[in-house]
């Protein structure tokens, strides 16, 4: 047996603050990627083009970062319960090692590869590295997984944080033999998104790769954290991170952002301190999110609450196809529609203004939107989104589950003079600002705009989604 440890990467795509691969390291200096296309997602009906040609660049960076410290990643377009097992073996690998995952799909095909890594007696070591806090060390007095994030979030933020890993260097690549094993073990060229079936051929939001990563983080730390707290709700102004996608796929290290932003705290103004706390709650909702589908993967599926499991959703197929459109007649719903259908990325309070119009205004399951989101985002990530989903849904792990927004009074307050919905409705640049942002346009105008009238009445819907409501719960 050699001294190769395959280091198989997924959701970590770096050399550096990546908690497997620096033990890896630690124990060999013949430390080897490898990273599996996985028929079993690429194959899905959720998945987009967007998300897809980011993760091709990630890992077209990663394979460079690789050659820079000595060695290299391979690529698999396999089954990778097969896969990585049947690689491993032709490389005589002592071991395999790599970062858990919290998704369902992923800690079943985990028991599976362990099993068979084991069979072939190759030895494995996994680690948590995509949290700064692994599901079962936040729990509550009485050991159980926490159902709201306020009381989840203080635990979370009381707990010492882990400082980033060591990078990756001075690692062995393999011999020609080896690389000769690997091509008849299923090695293969990485493919390019197109090659995949996945086109997309509009700008991305965050440019691929761990140094483009580092370099968003240091922008906003430098120009826009200590505004964050005043200016995330505004989507016309460019105030948040944009990380997301970057931490979904892990081409930064979740200690490095953290190590990052406690560092600007130490050395802030109270002023500033406030705006960077909360985004570290946004940090802890991202975890509280992940715990969630860890502890209760039923999530995936369906409802948390049981009076959303049989629902009484309207059937509307028309209203569903606008609302993917951006035409329902709403502006500020349609601008975020739009946004998302162009750009692969939408502003969080719109995540939240056109879920709400699809569950409590549309009436529609939010099961169909989460679906669509995932079709169209560049960081459609299952705990995150289902979370979100099911907090605008009023079906998940709030205290305060009936929570319904108004468009004009979102509009109202986030794009006060109407420049987000501008930019994403061009037909609709020269309305004035005061009937543009309250939705009040004439049917006349509409018209002579090309712009649809409201498909339905939110004063009448939401009445109706809180009788429906009621009803259920009795």
């Amino acid at each position: 047996m050699s001294d190769l440890i395959l280091f198989w990467h997924r959701r970590d795509l770096r050399i550096s603050d990546n908690v497997g691969l620096a033990v890896a390291r630690q124990q060999t200096q013949k430390v080897v990627g490898v990273f599996c296309l996985d028929p079993n997602i690429l194959e899905r009906d959720d998945v987009a083009p967007a998300r897809v040609t980011y993760m091709i660049g990630c890992l077209e960076s990663l394979q460079q970062r690789y050659a820079e410290v000595g060695s290299e990643l391979l690529i698999l377009f396999n089954e990778p319960t097969t896969a990585i097992p049947k690689l491993a073996e032709s490389l005589n690998a002592k071991a395999v090692f790599w970062n858990w995952d919290v998704e369902p799909y992923a800690k079943e095909r985990d028991r599976t590869i362990l099993a068979a890594l084991k069979e072939k007696g190759i030895a494995t070591q996994n680690f948590w590295d995509q949290l700064l806090h692994s599901p079962e060390e936040i729990r509550s007095g009485s050991g159980q997984p926490y159902t709201i994030y306020t009381p989840f979030w203080k635990n979370w933020i009381s707990k010492a944080k882990s400082t980033p890993a060591p990078a990756l260097q001075n690692a062995i690549r393999l011999t020609d033999t080896e690389k000769e094993a690997a091509r008849q073990a299923g090695v293969v060229e990485l493919p390019t998104a197109s090659y995949l079936g996945f086109i997309w051929n509009n700008n991305l939001v965050i440019s691929p790769g761990e140094a483009a990563a580092q370099a968003k983080l240091a922008t906003f730390c430098d120009r826009t954290i200590d505004q964050y707290q005043e200016q995330r709700n505004f989507p016309a102004v460019d105030g948040t991170s944009q990380l997301s996608a970057a931490l979904k796929f892990g081409a930064i290290g979740i200690r490095t952002v953290w190590d990052a932003i406690a560092t600007l705290y130490q050395n802030s103004p109270e002023s500033a301190q406030a705006s960077i706390q909360t985004w570290q709650q946004e940090l802890a909702w991202r975890e509280f999110y992940q715990h969630a589908i860890y502890n209760f993967p039923d999530l995936a599926k369906g409802a948390y609450r049981e009076a959303f499991k049989d629902f009484p959703w309207n059937d509307n197929s028309e209203h569903f196809q606008a609302w993917c459109e951006g035409k329902t007649g709403y502006p500020i719903v349609d601008a975020a529609m739009r946004q998302m259908n162009t750009i692969g990325w939408m502003h969080n309070r719109c995540r939240m203004i056109v879920a709400s119009f699809l569950t409590k205004d549309l009436l529609l399951n939010w099961q169909l939107g989460e679906k669509y989101f995932m079709q169209k985002l560049i960081d459609g990530d299952l705990s995150a989104n289902n979370g979100g989903w099911q907090w605008s849904a009023s079906s998940g792990m709030d205290p305060k589950p009936v929570r319904i927004f108004n468009p004009a009074s979102q509009a109202q307050k986030f794009d006060l003079d109407g420049s987000y919905i501008r930019h994403w409705l061009p037909e609709l640049s020269s309305v004035d600002t005061k009937l543009l942002i309250t939705g009040n346009i004439t049917p006349l105008e509409r018209a002579s705009l090309g712009y649809p009238a409201p498909i339905v009445d939110h004063n009448q819907q939401q009445r109706e989604f809180k009788q429906r409501y009621q009803q259920q719960k009795l």
